[in-house]
Protein backbone atom coordinates (compact mmCIF):
# COMPACT_ATOMS: atom_id res chain seq x y z
CA UNK A 1 0.00 0.00 0.00
CA UNK A 2 1.38 3.55 -0.73
CA UNK A 3 2.18 5.58 1.96
CA UNK A 4 1.64 9.27 0.56
CA UNK A 5 0.24 10.43 -2.42
CA UNK A 6 2.16 11.57 -4.83
CA UNK A 7 1.54 13.75 -8.02
CA UNK A 8 -1.86 13.36 -8.19
CA UNK A 9 -2.94 16.69 -9.02
CA UNK A 10 -3.12 16.24 -12.51
CA UNK A 11 -4.88 13.56 -12.94
CA UNK A 12 -7.72 14.94 -10.42
CA UNK A 13 -8.22 18.01 -12.71
CA UNK A 14 -8.15 15.72 -15.28
CA UNK A 15 -11.43 16.19 -17.89
CA UNK A 16 -12.22 12.54 -17.02
CA UNK A 17 -12.15 13.47 -13.48
CA UNK A 18 -14.33 16.35 -13.45
CA UNK A 19 -17.32 14.82 -15.63
CA UNK A 20 -17.02 11.96 -13.47
CA UNK A 21 -17.34 14.25 -10.44
CA UNK A 22 -20.02 16.06 -12.51
CA UNK A 23 -22.10 13.18 -12.69
CA UNK A 24 -21.80 12.04 -8.71
CA UNK A 25 -22.55 16.00 -8.18
CA UNK A 26 -25.69 15.70 -9.93
CA UNK A 27 -27.43 12.70 -8.72
CA UNK A 28 -30.82 12.95 -7.70
CA UNK A 29 -30.73 16.98 -8.63
CA UNK A 30 -30.93 16.80 -12.09
CA UNK A 31 -34.11 19.05 -12.42
CA UNK A 32 -32.67 21.63 -10.07
CA UNK A 33 -32.38 25.27 -11.86
CA UNK A 34 -28.79 25.63 -10.80
CA UNK A 35 -27.81 22.29 -12.38
CA UNK A 36 -29.54 22.52 -15.35
CA UNK A 37 -28.04 25.93 -15.70
CA UNK A 38 -24.34 24.02 -15.34
CA UNK A 39 -25.22 21.63 -17.25
CA UNK A 40 -26.62 23.90 -20.59
CA UNK A 41 -23.30 25.06 -21.37
CA UNK A 42 -21.57 21.83 -19.69
CA UNK A 43 -18.52 21.37 -21.59
CA UNK A 44 -17.08 25.24 -21.19
CA UNK A 45 -17.77 25.32 -17.94
CA UNK A 46 -16.14 22.21 -17.22
CA UNK A 47 -13.12 23.45 -19.27
CA UNK A 48 -13.01 27.13 -17.41
CA UNK A 49 -12.88 25.47 -13.49
CA UNK A 50 -9.96 23.10 -14.96
CA UNK A 51 -8.35 26.39 -16.07
CA UNK A 52 -8.89 27.59 -12.95
CA UNK A 53 -8.05 24.67 -11.01
CA UNK A 54 -4.25 24.05 -13.30
CA UNK A 55 -3.85 28.24 -12.62
CA UNK A 56 -4.60 27.84 -8.89
CA UNK A 57 -6.78 30.75 -9.11
CA UNK A 58 -9.86 28.93 -8.13
CA UNK A 59 -11.48 30.32 -4.60
CA UNK A 60 -14.56 28.66 -3.07
CA UNK A 61 -17.62 30.54 -3.97
CA UNK A 62 -20.03 31.66 -1.29
CA UNK A 63 -22.02 29.44 0.91
CA UNK A 64 -25.54 29.70 1.66
CA UNK A 65 -26.07 29.18 5.64
CA UNK A 66 -29.34 27.84 7.13
CA UNK A 67 -29.86 26.05 10.27
CA UNK A 68 -31.87 22.39 11.08
CA UNK A 69 -32.99 20.60 13.79
CA UNK A 70 -32.05 17.21 13.46
CA UNK A 71 -32.48 16.40 15.71
CA UNK A 72 -30.98 19.06 17.46
CA UNK A 73 -29.82 22.61 15.90
CA UNK A 74 -27.24 22.12 13.39
CA UNK A 75 -25.62 25.21 11.29
CA UNK A 76 -25.64 23.66 7.66
CA UNK A 77 -23.38 25.54 4.78
CA UNK A 78 -24.17 24.66 1.23
CA UNK A 79 -22.15 25.99 -1.47
CA UNK A 80 -22.90 26.17 -5.25
CA UNK A 81 -22.69 23.76 -8.03
CA UNK A 82 -19.44 24.31 -9.33
CA UNK A 83 -18.17 23.92 -6.15
CA UNK A 84 -19.61 20.58 -5.47
CA UNK A 85 -18.18 19.21 -8.34
CA UNK A 86 -14.42 20.06 -7.10
CA UNK A 87 -15.67 18.75 -3.89
CA UNK A 88 -16.18 15.49 -5.61
CA UNK A 89 -13.52 15.25 -7.78
CA UNK A 90 -11.22 15.70 -4.43
CA UNK A 91 -12.86 13.13 -2.28
CA UNK A 92 -12.59 10.77 -4.96
CA UNK A 93 -8.67 11.11 -4.70
CA UNK A 94 -8.47 11.57 -1.15
CA UNK A 95 -10.87 8.65 -0.15
CA UNK A 96 -9.42 6.02 -2.17
CA UNK A 97 -6.32 6.33 -0.55
CA UNK A 98 -7.37 7.41 3.35
CA UNK A 99 -9.91 5.26 3.76
CA UNK A 100 -6.82 1.98 3.62
CA UNK A 101 -5.56 4.12 6.56
CA UNK A 102 -8.80 3.49 8.94
CA UNK A 103 -9.00 1.44 12.00
CA UNK A 104 -11.91 -1.79 10.96
CA UNK A 105 -13.72 -0.48 13.52
CA UNK A 106 -14.55 3.90 12.31
CA UNK A 107 -18.20 3.45 10.56
CA UNK A 108 -18.89 6.52 9.51
CA UNK A 109 -19.28 8.19 6.05
CA UNK A 110 -17.23 4.85 4.65
CA UNK A 111 -18.60 2.67 1.99
CA UNK A 112 -19.61 -0.72 3.38
CA UNK A 113 -19.96 1.04 7.18
CA UNK A 114 -22.88 3.26 8.26
CA UNK A 115 -24.63 2.91 11.44
CA UNK A 116 -26.46 -0.46 10.86
CA UNK A 117 -22.90 -2.01 10.63
CA UNK A 118 -21.64 -0.04 13.63
CA UNK A 119 -24.81 -0.93 15.91
CA UNK A 120 -24.35 -4.88 14.79
CA UNK A 121 -20.13 -4.87 15.61
CA UNK A 122 -21.03 -3.26 18.99
CA UNK A 123 -23.65 -5.99 19.39
CA UNK A 124 -21.49 -8.76 18.79
CA UNK A 125 -19.29 -7.84 21.13
CA UNK A 126 -21.71 -7.03 24.17
CA UNK A 127 -22.80 -10.86 23.74
CA UNK A 128 -19.34 -12.18 23.65
CA UNK A 129 -18.54 -9.60 26.80
CA UNK A 130 -22.12 -10.92 28.37
CA UNK A 131 -21.16 -14.42 28.45
CA UNK A 132 -18.09 -13.53 30.87
CA UNK A 133 -18.58 -14.13 34.86
CA UNK A 134 -17.76 -10.65 35.77
CA UNK A 135 -20.03 -6.76 35.18
CA UNK A 136 -18.38 -5.25 32.29
CA UNK A 137 -18.83 -1.71 31.44
CA UNK A 138 -18.75 0.55 28.43
CA UNK A 139 -17.16 4.16 28.19
CA UNK A 140 -18.98 6.30 25.88
CA UNK A 141 -16.79 9.69 24.82
CA UNK A 142 -19.09 12.53 23.20
CA UNK A 143 -16.77 15.07 21.49
CA UNK A 144 -18.32 18.86 21.88
CA UNK A 145 -19.18 20.76 18.63
CA UNK A 146 -16.59 18.77 16.84
CA UNK A 147 -17.11 19.89 13.41
CA UNK A 148 -17.15 23.85 14.63
CA UNK A 149 -14.12 23.09 16.66
CA UNK A 150 -11.77 21.42 13.89
CA UNK A 151 -8.80 23.61 13.88
CA UNK A 152 -7.73 24.18 10.64
CA UNK A 153 -4.35 24.33 11.45
CA UNK A 154 -3.72 20.66 12.60
CA UNK A 155 -5.89 19.55 9.47
CA UNK A 156 -3.54 20.73 7.27
CA UNK A 157 -0.43 19.78 9.39
CA UNK A 158 -2.18 16.06 9.70
CA UNK A 159 -2.81 15.83 5.57
CA UNK A 160 0.83 16.90 4.85
CA UNK A 161 1.83 13.73 6.64
CA UNK A 162 0.56 11.86 3.89
CA UNK A 163 -0.21 14.50 0.82
CA UNK A 164 2.87 15.00 -0.84
CA UNK A 165 1.82 17.00 -3.58
CA UNK A 166 2.25 20.74 -3.32
CA UNK A 167 -0.44 21.54 -5.53
CA UNK A 168 -3.11 19.80 -3.99
CA UNK A 169 -2.63 21.03 -0.72
CA UNK A 170 -2.80 24.50 -1.27
CA UNK A 171 -6.54 23.51 -2.94
CA UNK A 172 -6.95 21.48 0.22
CA UNK A 173 -5.82 24.47 2.60
CA UNK A 174 -8.59 26.97 0.33
CA UNK A 175 -11.25 24.57 0.85
CA UNK A 176 -10.70 24.17 4.84
CA UNK A 177 -10.18 28.10 4.87
CA UNK A 178 -13.03 28.91 2.59
CA UNK A 179 -11.90 32.42 1.63
CA UNK A 180 -12.09 33.34 5.40
CA UNK A 181 -15.46 32.42 6.05
CA UNK A 182 -16.39 31.76 9.50
CA UNK A 183 -17.46 28.24 10.89
CA UNK A 184 -15.52 27.93 14.44
CA UNK A 185 -17.81 28.42 17.48
CA UNK A 186 -16.67 28.94 20.44
CA UNK A 187 -16.01 26.45 23.53
CA UNK A 188 -19.28 26.64 25.45
CA UNK A 189 -22.01 28.31 22.83
CA UNK A 190 -24.46 26.29 21.04
CA UNK A 191 -25.07 27.00 16.98
CA UNK A 192 -28.27 29.18 17.58
CA UNK A 193 -26.63 31.44 20.84
CA UNK A 194 -23.30 32.27 18.29
CA UNK A 195 -23.97 35.24 16.52
CA UNK A 196 -21.86 35.93 12.89
CA UNK A 197 -19.65 38.16 14.51
CA UNK A 198 -18.83 35.56 17.07
CA UNK A 199 -17.68 33.00 14.94
CA UNK A 200 -14.09 31.94 14.85
CA UNK A 201 -12.07 31.75 11.44
CA UNK A 202 -9.40 29.25 12.37
CA UNK A 203 -11.51 26.28 13.50
CA UNK A 204 -14.74 24.44 11.87
CA UNK A 205 -15.37 22.81 8.89
CA UNK A 206 -18.93 23.18 7.39
CA UNK A 207 -21.39 20.67 7.66
CA UNK A 208 -23.03 20.17 4.36
CA UNK A 209 -19.67 19.75 2.38
CA UNK A 210 -18.95 16.22 1.17
CA UNK A 211 -15.00 17.31 1.55
CA UNK A 212 -16.06 17.42 5.64
CA UNK A 213 -17.30 14.29 6.13
CA UNK A 214 -13.68 12.82 5.20
CA UNK A 215 -11.75 15.55 6.70
CA UNK A 216 -13.65 14.93 10.04
CA UNK A 217 -12.45 11.24 9.80
CA UNK A 218 -8.87 12.02 8.67
CA UNK A 219 -9.07 14.40 12.01
CA UNK A 220 -10.05 11.77 14.58
CA UNK A 221 -8.24 9.22 12.90
CA UNK A 222 -5.53 10.30 14.83
CA UNK A 223 -7.78 9.21 18.14
CA UNK A 224 -8.24 5.42 16.17
CA UNK A 225 -4.14 4.88 16.08
CA UNK A 226 -3.45 6.44 19.64
CA UNK A 227 -6.74 4.28 21.29
CA UNK A 228 -5.25 1.48 19.36
CA UNK A 229 -1.64 1.15 19.25
CA UNK A 230 -1.01 3.40 22.69
CA UNK A 231 -3.99 2.40 24.68
CA UNK A 232 -3.82 -0.86 23.18
CA UNK A 233 -8.08 -1.03 23.41
CA UNK A 234 -9.54 -3.92 21.49
CA UNK A 235 -12.94 -2.86 22.44
CA UNK A 236 -13.69 0.19 20.56
CA UNK A 237 -15.58 1.26 18.02
CA UNK A 238 -16.17 4.61 16.70
CA UNK A 239 -18.79 6.45 14.37
CA UNK A 240 -17.70 10.00 13.38
CA UNK A 241 -17.00 11.72 17.08
CA UNK A 242 -19.16 9.26 18.80
CA UNK A 243 -16.78 6.57 20.60
CA UNK A 244 -17.77 3.19 22.45
CA UNK A 245 -15.38 1.57 24.42
CA UNK A 246 -15.84 -1.39 26.59
CA UNK A 247 -13.99 -3.13 29.91
CA UNK A 248 -14.81 -4.96 32.56
CA UNK A 249 -12.71 -2.48 35.21
CA UNK A 250 -14.37 0.55 35.82
CA UNK A 251 -11.27 2.29 37.11
CA UNK A 252 -9.67 1.29 34.10
CA UNK A 253 -11.75 3.06 31.88
CA UNK A 254 -12.10 6.47 34.33
CA UNK A 255 -8.13 6.16 33.24
CA UNK A 256 -8.73 5.97 29.89
CA UNK A 257 -10.81 8.80 29.69
CA UNK A 258 -8.55 10.78 31.45
CA UNK A 259 -6.21 9.97 29.34
CA UNK A 260 -7.82 10.40 25.95
CA UNK A 261 -9.39 13.59 26.76
CA UNK A 262 -5.58 14.79 27.51
CA UNK A 263 -4.94 13.69 23.80
CA UNK A 264 -7.96 15.26 22.45
CA UNK A 265 -6.92 18.49 24.05
CA UNK A 266 -2.88 18.40 23.64
CA UNK A 267 -3.20 17.33 19.74
CA UNK A 268 -6.77 18.39 18.15
CA UNK A 269 -7.50 20.82 20.61
CA UNK A 270 -11.06 18.86 21.27
CA UNK A 271 -13.09 18.81 24.43
CA UNK A 272 -15.55 15.82 25.46
CA UNK A 273 -19.08 17.35 26.64
CA UNK A 274 -21.28 16.24 29.65
CA UNK A 275 -22.80 13.38 27.68
CA UNK A 276 -19.23 11.00 28.03
CA UNK A 277 -20.36 8.58 30.68
CA UNK A 278 -19.36 5.18 32.30
CA UNK A 279 -22.14 2.83 32.78
CA UNK A 280 -22.96 -0.62 33.11
CA UNK A 281 -23.71 -2.71 29.67
CA UNK A 282 -27.00 -3.68 31.55
CA UNK A 283 -28.29 -0.33 31.12
CA UNK A 284 -27.94 -0.08 27.44
CA UNK A 285 -25.79 1.51 25.36
CA UNK A 286 -26.76 4.47 23.17
CA UNK A 287 -25.13 4.61 20.48
CA UNK A 288 -25.75 5.32 16.58
CA UNK A 289 -29.71 6.32 17.07
CA UNK A 290 -30.25 3.02 18.66
CA UNK A 291 -30.45 1.71 22.55
CA UNK A 292 -27.99 -1.43 22.17
CA UNK A 293 -28.13 -4.38 24.89
CA UNK A 294 -26.62 -7.91 23.99
CA UNK A 295 -30.21 -9.73 23.39
CA UNK A 296 -31.72 -6.90 21.55
CA UNK A 297 -32.21 -3.42 20.39
CA UNK A 298 -34.29 -0.42 20.30
CA UNK A 299 -34.63 3.26 18.64
CA UNK A 300 -34.02 5.71 20.95
CA UNK A 301 -37.49 7.26 22.85
CA UNK A 302 -36.58 10.51 21.33
CA UNK A 303 -36.65 9.13 17.78
CA UNK A 304 -39.24 6.66 18.48
CA UNK A 305 -41.31 10.13 19.34
CA UNK A 306 -40.09 11.99 16.33
CA UNK A 307 -41.71 9.47 13.80
CA UNK A 308 -45.01 9.19 15.52
CA UNK A 309 -45.00 13.00 15.43
CA UNK A 310 -43.85 13.34 11.79
CA UNK A 311 -46.59 10.58 10.47
CA UNK A 312 -49.11 12.10 12.25
CA UNK A 313 -48.33 15.47 10.94
CA UNK A 314 -48.29 13.49 7.54
CA UNK A 315 -51.53 11.85 7.81
CA UNK A 316 -53.10 15.16 8.77
CA UNK A 317 -51.85 16.42 5.82
CA UNK A 318 -53.35 13.79 3.82
CA UNK A 319 -56.84 14.42 5.78
CA UNK A 320 -56.66 18.20 4.18
CA UNK A 321 -56.10 17.24 0.40
CA UNK A 322 -52.71 18.51 0.43
CA UNK A 323 -50.79 15.04 -0.03
CA UNK A 324 -51.91 11.96 -1.47
CA UNK A 325 -52.01 8.78 0.19
CA UNK A 326 -49.15 7.05 -2.14
CA UNK A 327 -47.28 9.96 -0.26
CA UNK A 328 -47.94 8.59 3.17
CA UNK A 329 -47.47 5.02 2.57
CA UNK A 330 -44.05 5.67 1.33
CA UNK A 331 -42.46 7.76 4.12
CA UNK A 332 -44.13 5.53 6.44
CA UNK A 333 -42.13 2.22 3.95
CA UNK A 334 -39.31 4.21 4.59
CA UNK A 335 -39.36 4.56 8.30
CA UNK A 336 -40.11 0.72 8.26
CA UNK A 337 -36.86 0.06 6.73
CA UNK A 338 -35.23 1.79 9.80
CA UNK A 339 -37.27 0.03 11.97
CA UNK A 340 -36.45 -3.54 10.45
CA UNK A 341 -32.88 -3.40 12.07
CA UNK A 342 -34.56 -3.06 15.54
CA UNK A 343 -37.19 -4.42 17.60
CA UNK A 344 -39.96 -2.10 16.75
CA UNK A 345 -42.87 -4.22 16.94
CA UNK A 346 -44.95 -2.34 19.08
CA UNK A 347 -43.48 1.19 17.20
CA UNK A 348 -45.08 -0.31 14.20
CA UNK A 349 -48.24 -1.53 15.28
CA UNK A 350 -48.56 2.36 16.55
CA UNK A 351 -47.87 3.63 13.51
CA UNK A 352 -50.38 1.55 11.67
CA UNK A 353 -52.97 2.59 13.89
CA UNK A 354 -52.17 6.10 13.05
CA UNK A 355 -52.30 5.50 9.41
CA UNK A 356 -55.75 3.51 9.82
CA UNK A 357 -57.15 6.53 12.11
CA UNK A 358 -56.21 9.09 9.65
CA UNK A 359 -57.06 6.97 6.32
CA UNK A 360 -59.51 4.77 7.58
CA UNK A 361 -57.82 1.89 5.18
CA UNK A 362 -56.14 -1.14 7.07
CA UNK A 363 -52.09 -0.70 6.42
CA UNK A 364 -51.24 -2.16 3.34
CA UNK A 365 -48.04 -3.65 4.60
CA UNK A 366 -47.67 -6.68 6.93
CA UNK A 367 -46.56 -6.18 10.15
CA UNK A 368 -43.98 -8.90 11.51
CA UNK A 369 -41.32 -9.29 14.21
CA UNK A 370 -37.99 -8.65 13.80
CA UNK A 371 -35.77 -11.31 12.82
CA UNK A 372 -33.39 -11.55 16.48
CA UNK A 373 -29.96 -10.81 15.11
CA UNK A 374 -26.75 -13.30 15.96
Amino acid sequence: MPTALVDVFDNMCSFESLCDAYDNARKKKNYRLEIMAYTANLEPNLFALQRDLFAETYNVGEYRIFFIYDPKLRMVMAVCFRDRIVQWTVYETLYAFYDKTFIEDSYACRRGKGTHKAADRLQYWLRQVDRKPEPWYYLKLDISKYFYRISHEILLDILSRRVHDERLLRLLARIISSNGMHFGIPVGLDPGMCTEDMRLEDCGIPIGNLTSQLFANIYLNELDQYCKHALKLHYYVRYMDDVIILSNDKAHLHDIKNRIELFLTEHLQLNLNKKTTIRPITCGVDFVGYQIWPGYRKLKKQSARRILRKITWLCKQYVEGKVTEEDVIRRIASYNGILEHCNSFGLRQKIDAIFIEYTGNPAPWPIKKNKEKT
